[in-house]
């Protein structure tokens, strides 16, 4: 598989990646990709929006990178 080959060159690249360096860099990757995928709803004439908390890219996104739901929920949609 494509990810297999990818795993293997961040091995055997000159100065190498170690194994649990590599675990985080495609934990952020997926985390990023489920943040792609959020659906943020628009309410208000587009003055406000909101996400579910039953979106399970935002649960996903939470889980990789351990940040609180309830946190992230918030500051997608709010600035301060």
């Amino acid at each position: 598989s494509l990810f297999s080959v990818v795993k293997n060159q961040l091995s055997i690249i000159p100065v190498g990646v170690k194994e649990s360096h590599q675990t985080t860099i495609f934990r952020i990757i997926a985390a990023i990709l489920h943040l792609g995928n959020l659906e943020i709803q628009g309410e208000r004439d587009g003055e406000a929006c909101s996400v579910s908390s039953e979106d399970q890219h935002l649960n996903n996104f939470c889980g990789l990178l351990g940040v609180e739901h309830s946190q992230m929920q918030h500051w997608l949609c709010h600035r301060k």
